[in-house]
């Protein structure tokens, strides 16, 4: 099995993040999302319209999302790796800002 992991905020979702998911998932047969808790988006200077727990809800309500874990820290990601045993790991790029 390979799994996949991603990381982001995902507040107010919209088709890039679906476009998002859905292509991580094409990469492996289970996909990771590790989403932003409230306390670690003050630190990077965010303020999400949703809660942790409603973001949460909404991510595992979509079919390319297998597990979403919190994301606490920057330091996090290579335990996330060796915890989950993560084959490939996507991050977002964005363009034009």
């Amino acid at each position: 099995m390979r799994r996949v992991l991603t990381y982001g905020t995902f507040d107010l979702l919209h088709y890039g993040h679906i476009r998002l998911l859905k292509r991580a998932k094409e990469l492996g047969d289970y996909l990771i999302v590790a989403l932003s808790t409230d306390e670690f988006n003050k630190i990077k200077g965010k303020a999400a319209y949703h809660n942790y727990e409603t973001r949460k809800k909404m991510l595992e309500a979509i079919r390319y999302v297998d597990l979403v874990i919190p994301e606490n820290n920057w330091e996090q990601k290579i335990d996330d790796i060796k915890e989950y045993k993560v084959d490939i790991t996507v991050m977002r790029r964005r363009l034009g800002r």
